[in-house]
This record gives C-alpha cells, sequence and structure tokens, in this order.
C-alpha cells in the first residue's frame, strides 16, 4: 500500500511537471482572491482612492499638488480603469487582483530559475494561500500592483545577467521606471538588484545566485554599467516625484509614529496579515536561506535590504508603515519554496495546506472589513441605508469631524446615488484639489433656512450633538433637535429638525 502511494504521488508529480510552472500558482491565487472580493465594503484608503480616479486628470495633476503626490500615477492608472469599467467596489479592486495573480505565477518562475521547478511551484502556491495576498489583492490601493512589478523586476534582471543584451536590460529598466512610479518605497528593492550585480561583477555570475556559464571581464564590466542605465529612467522619473512627496509628509503621515526595535518583530504577522502565518512564513524561509547558501543572496537581501532601509529612515522621519512592505513577501516565500523543495511533493504541499488553514481565520475577518482592528469595522454603507431610507427633498447633511482619515463624507457619498445637501460646503475638494473639503467658517450662517439635517458623527454617541466641537456643534445645538439617533459599526447617525420659532 505504501508503495502504491509512492507511485501515486510520483506520477501525480510528473503529471504536474508538464504544466507551465506559473500555472498552479496563478489559478489559486486568482480563486482565492476573487472569492468574497466585495464582501468587505471599500475603506477609508480605498475611499481615497475611488475619490481621486473619479477625477478628471487635470483635477488629479492639482491633487497631486497638494497631497499623496508619490500615488498620484496610480490615481490616474485608476482614472483610466475606472473610465472603461466602473466604480463599483469589485471593479476597484479587480486590477489588485490582477496584480497578485500575475506576481504569483511570475514568483513561481523566479524560483524555477533561481531554485529549481519544484522550488518556484512550492513559493507560488504558498504565496497564493498567505492572507496578506488576499488582504492587498483585495484592495484598491497600490500594493498589489508594486508587489507585482518587484516580483517583474527581479525575474527581468536575472534574466539580462544570464544573457545580457540591451532588450533585456530595457524590458529591465521599464519595469524598475513603473515600480517607482506605482510605490517609490518599492524602489528600496534597488539595493537588492545593485548588490547581485556588484557581486556578479565581482567574483562572477555563480556568486550571486545566477547560474550561468563563465563570462569574460569585458562581459561583467558591461553588465555594471548596463544596469546603471537601467536606473537612470527611474532616476528621472521617480525623483521628482520623491522631492515632490518629501514635502507632503507632515500631512500624508501625520498619523505614523517613528519606528521602533519592537516594530521589526510584529512585521512578519503585518504583512502577512497573521501573527501565526507569518511566524511559519519567516521559520521555512531561514530554512531554505541556509539549503541555498550563496544562492540565497538574491531573495534574502530583497527581504533584508528594503526592510533595514525603511526601518533605518523610520527612526528619524516617520515613514514606517508594514504594508509598505507587502512587496518582499513574494521574497520569503521563494525561500520557503526552497525549504519546501528539498523534501517529497506530500510533506511540501502539507506545510502549504497548514499555511492555508491557519489563516483561515483572518481571511474570513479581512471579508468583513479591511479596518484594523477587525473588531472595529466603519459601517458607512449602513449609514448611508439610514439616510437612503428617511430621505426628504431638501434635506442637508453634516459631518464630524469633517477633516479626519475616516473620510466620513465621501464614505456616504460613495453609498448614495443622490446624497443630502453638504450644507457646509463652501469649496469642494476637487476644486481645492485635496482629499477634503473646506466648510463654511460659520456654521449658523450656512445651517439657516434648512429644517432637517443628518448628522454623521464617527464613533458610537447616545447623545450625537454633543461629540459635535466647536462652532459647527454651537450652531446645530442652538438652533436643532434631535428627532432620531440610529447606530452603526463605526458610526452614528442623527437626525436633527429645527426647533420651533427658529
Amino acid at each position: 500500500m505504501g508503495q502504491l502511494s509512492e507511485r501515486s504521488a510520483g506520477a501525480a508529480w510528473e503529471h504536474l511537471r508538464r504544466v507551465p510552472v506559473w500555472l498552479p500558482p496563478a489559478l489559486l491565487t486568482v480563486a482565492v482572491t476573487l472569492t468574497g472580493l466585495g464582501s468587505a465594503q471599500l475603506w477609508r484608503d480605498e475611499l481615497a482612492t475611488w475619490s481621486a480616479a473619479t477625477r478628471s486628470p487635470g483635477d488629479l495633476a492639482r491633487l497631486a499638488g497638494t497631497i499623496d503626490a508619490a500615488t498620484g500615477p496610480y490615481y490616474l492608472l485608476m482614472h483610466v480603469w475606472t473610465t472603461v469599467v466602473g466604480d463599483s467596489t469589485i471593479a476597484l479592486r479587480v486590477p489588485a487582483v490582477l496584480a497578485m495573480t500575475v506576481a504569483a505565477g511570475l514568483l513561481a518562475v523566479l524560483g524555477a530559475r533561481l531554485v529549481d521547478r519544484r522550488g518556484g511551484l512550492f513559493a507560488g502556491l504558498l504565496f497564493a494561500v498567505l492572507p496578506g495576498t488576499s488582504r492587498y489583492g483585495q484592495e484598491a490601493r497600490p500594493y498589489a500592483l508594486a508587489t507585482m512589478l518587484a516580483v517583474l523586476a527581479t525575474v527581468l534582471l536575472v534574466t539580462a545577467l544570464r544573457r545580457p543584451s540591451w532588450a533585456r536590460w530595457a524590458g529591465y529598466a521599464a519595469a524598475v521606471a513603473a515600480l517607482g512610479l506605482i510605490h517609490l518605497i518599492a524602489l528600496t528593492v534597488l539595493a537588492a538588484h545593485a548588490l547581485v550585480v556588484l557581486i556578479a561583477w565581482w567574483r562572477g555570475p555563480a556568486a550571486a545566485g545566477v547560474a550561468t556559464r563563465a563570462h569574460v571581464d569585458a562581459e561583467r564590466d558591461r553588465r555594471v554599467w548596463r544596469w546603471l542605465v537601467a536606473v537612470v529612467p527611474v532616476a528621472l522619473l521617480a525623483g521628482p516625484l520623491l522631492v515632490k512627496a518629501r514635502t507632503q509628509q507632515s500631512r500624508q503621515l501625520n498619523w505614523v509614529h517613528l519606528a521602533r526595535l519592537d516594530d521589526l518583530t510584529a512585521l512578519p504577522g503585518g504583512v502577512a496579515q497573521s501573527s501565526v502565518v507569518g511566524g511559519l512564513l519567516v521559520g521555512v524561509a531561514a530554512l531554505g536561506a541556509a539549503r541555498l547558501g550563496r544562492r540565497a543572496l538574491l531573495p534574502v537581501s530583497a527581504v533584508l535590504l528594503p526592510v533595514l532601509l525603511l526601518f533605518a529612515a523610520g527612526t528619524v522621519v516617520p515613514l514606517w508603515v508594514p504594508r509598505y512592505l507587502v512587496f518582499v513577501v513574494p521574497f520569503a516565500c521563494l525561500l520557503a519554496g526552497a525549504a519546501l523543495a528539498a523534501v517529497a511533493a506530500p510533506a511540501a504541499l502539507v506545510v502549504v495546506v497548514l499555511a492555508g488553514l491557519l489563516g483561515l481565520p483572518d481571511q474570513a475577518a479581512l471579508r468583513r472589513t479591511h479596518e484594523w482592528p477587525r473588531s472595529a469595522p466603519v459601517d458607512y454603507a449602513g449609514a448611508a441605508r439610514v439616510i437612503a431610507d428617511g430621505q426628504r427633498p431638501g434635506d442637508a447633511v453634516v459631518y464630524s469631524p469633517r477633516h479626519s482619515w475616516l473620510f466620513l463624507d465621501l464614505g456616504i457619498e460613495y453609498h448614495l446615488d443622490d446624497p443630502p445637501r453638504d450644507v457646509l460646503v463652501t469649496e469642494d475638494e476637487v476644486r481645492r484639489g485635496d482629499l477634503w473639503a473646506a466648510e463654511c467658517p460659520q456654521p449658523a450662517q450656512c445651517l439657516a433656512g434648512t429644517t432637517r439635517v443628518w448628522l454623521v458623527v464617527s464613533g458610537r454617541h447616545a447623545e450625537p450633538l454633543a461629540a459635535v466641537p466647536d462652532a459647527k456643534g454651537d450652531a446645530l445645538r442652538t438652533d436643532f433637535t434631535v428627532t432620531q439617533v440610529w447606530q452603526r459599526p463605526g458610526l452614528t447617525v442623527a437626525l436633527l429638525t429645527s426647533r420651533p420659532g427658529r
């Protein structure tokens, strides 16, 4: 019976060998990420994407001049996408699904070239079942695209180092330039690329983990110069973007704290979106690095150098955000795939299945909400339904707080075809070239003549009027009374009516 089982496993593996190595990881990734794609409603960051993507290119340029310049190219890409396919929750997230699917396939190809076919296959399969792959593959933000481009650029680098030509280096240059435009921090992977190129020049390609025949010294010199030329476009394109983004840092990252040592220990769970799965990935990846020896240089440096560079920068300026490093996860999976390739295929598949099972609670949670913690969702859609069910012609709406990363106004407006008049707005976010609208400096005057107001307040409040600060709260408390209050996760909605004799 044991021999029969082994023969069956062997036959299955031989059959699998005839399938392109990228296909199983890609199919598994697209299946997992499409599952429940529209279950979680858009969260605050995705609402910013929707707001930007539905503006004209001119309005996008004005937005980039005010805030979020680093994400400007992604917003422009999403503007083109939404113009063609629409702005539903699923439509906004499909580009991320496609990007993660391609990333999984490319990872398998990279693993096959750096390790062997089995290593590439198991790396791609492991990547597909990570909760983090689903989390960022189901989000209308640039992290999935950055992950795909980081793996693509690395595949093209390995190809160019093995068979140097200007055409191959041009492909690498295009991928790196696109990476810089989509996600500036992902350019830290170039530190790993530079290290590999330098070692390939100094000791020969095999020392860098790129197995190939020996080259003459002249060819080795050309390899270095071609790499330097290939990174010139990214400097020309991403350089001005970086300078502009640096001037916006105080507004863009005012919620980020300086990095601390314990942030490093929390990173695996952060990027994998599961502490236990992140710990498993790190452990298996360490075994893979030990197995590969010097061939581990590229994937190890592609993981460690971006992490260390961002951490070092984050101790000086507030930059440390774990999701900014999602693009290093495929390289950790590549190392883990190398470890799994050293054991029997059934045992390797058990590890992949185990990772998937351990991540199931997190997979289920992220399909309920993208907010963190998962126990604190913000139900924009529920609040919008309350308003839609009771709205009358001439109603107004007021948000508190207005200038918040919760984007209360965007969340309600996204879910309402005909939202009430935003009575306190003097200049909307599009005209301002911002993510937030400007409010009336004298709320009492702007509220004059309004008889019914829908008040949307962040958090849970039994007395929502008491939660509105400053002049806006004073005006509402003076001229209006609360008729009814609805509690929704993360939000309070109240219907206010004008006081008699007002």
